[in-house]
């Protein structure tokens, strides 16, 4: 395969993030869009302005997407070791909730992560050195005799692209892929990914919430409750408790076009009524997820990345590789892999699906 000489990164989530450094350490000018304003995507920090209780103005950062991340593949731990001996990522051993739901992602007895001091900082560093184009949604994708060109926001990109990789969501990349790739479109097309309302607000204390860090509540509404300030480098003040509180799955399909404020309020409630005391709201606000997590069902070895020789187009991320960051890393990895390896002629149009057993 011939190495791409100028590559275009839709998307600066893990996956998309991580696929651009290891072009950029391939020698690759990587042009990285997404419509956000900056890296991250889940892996996400919102700064908050608001006023305290002593009628101060405030700015306040809630890590509202992804709580944090194991790592389990030896890959993966190996780039998680590196980013924490950078300084860009830190070990979390959040405390549970006496009442909780075990913790989901890992037994407990493993190491979490969390990135510093912000859940983007990760992205941020492996995009440094690509050619960045923030809040660029990319709209379509063109094919011309000379590569790909892009549209964003009704504007043809000037640069032309010998290789397009994919690493979003699967209903966003299904129609910049229809006229190009049909299978792949209907593949992504046919993927669910679950939607998350996210709760960010500061109160004042609540009776023995400093005894811990995270809960998982096993009825109603609410699927994980973090304390923010808990986390490491997060802002901490000893007549605060910032909250971070993601809704369950069910609940927030039932209520996916519900006004934020209505949301804001319903949580609220909600999180009152399971910790079983009145809380006195200084700060809150709701953000919707409407592709925060995969649904996957499937045998733990298959496809976790798409590459087409012939076209030089390539997909990636969770919904392929596995939910979560990992998942996100793993799939950029095997799109890496598929796109050095000689491609077999013999594949159906010249597809081939990088495959890698995920981690149990």
């Amino acid at each position: 395969m011939p190495p791409p000489t100028k590559v275009a990164v839709i998307g600066a989530g893990m996956a998309g993030s991580a696929l651009a450094r290891s072009l950029l350490e391939e020698g690759a000018a990587v042009h990285v869009f997404d419509k956000s304003r900056g890296p991250g995507g889940r892996m996400a920090t919102r700064r908050t302005a608001w006023t305290d209780a002593q009628r101060s103005s405030r700015v306040t950062a809630f890590d509202h997407g992804t709580p944090c991340f194991s790592a389990k593949d030896a890959g993966f731990r190996d780039a998680v070791a590196q980013a924490v001996h950078a300084g860009w990522v830190t070990t979390w051993q959040p405390r549970l909730h006496p009442q909780s739901m075990p913790w989901a992602d890992a037994d407990l007895g493993s190491a979490h992560f969390v990135a510093a001091p912000d859940m983007p900082q990760w992205c941020r560093k492996l995009v440094d050195g690509a050619t960045l184009h923030w809040e660029q949604p990319v709209e379509a994708l063109r094919r011309s005799s000379r590569g790909w060109v892009l549209e964003c926001s009704g504007t043809l990109v000037a640069d032309v692209f010998d290789t397009v990789l994919f690493a979003l969501p699967p209903a966003q990349v299904a129609p910049l892929l229809a006229a190009h790739q049909r299978e792949w479109a209907r593949r992504a097309s046919l993927t669910a990914m679950q939607p998350c309302w996210t709760l960010m607000g500061v109160s004042d204390p609540v009776p023995n919430v400093r005894d811990w860090d995270v809960a998982r509540p096993e009825a109603g509404a609410l699927g994980m409750v973090l304390r923010n300030e808990s986390r490491p480098g997060r802002e901490a003040r000893r007549n605060e408790v910032h909250w971070i509180v993601h809704a369950k799955a069910g609940w927030s399909r039932a209520h996916l076009d519900q006004d934020p404020v209505w949301i804001a309020s319903a949580m609220q409630t909600a999180l009152a009524e399971w910790l079983a005391v009145p809380l006195h709201w200084q700060h809150a606000a709701a953000h919707r997820w409407r592709y925060a997590t995969p649904q996957i069902g499937r045998h733990p070895i298959a496809p976790t990345a798409w590459w087409d020789e012939g076209s030089r187009l390539g997909v990636c991320g969770d919904f392929l590789g596995g939910a979560g960051v990992e998942g996100a890393w793993l799939s950029a990895r095997a799109l890496m892999q598929a796109m050095q390896r000689v491609a077999d002629p013999a594949s159906l149009d010249e597809m081939s699906f990088a495959e890698e057993e995920l981690p149990h």
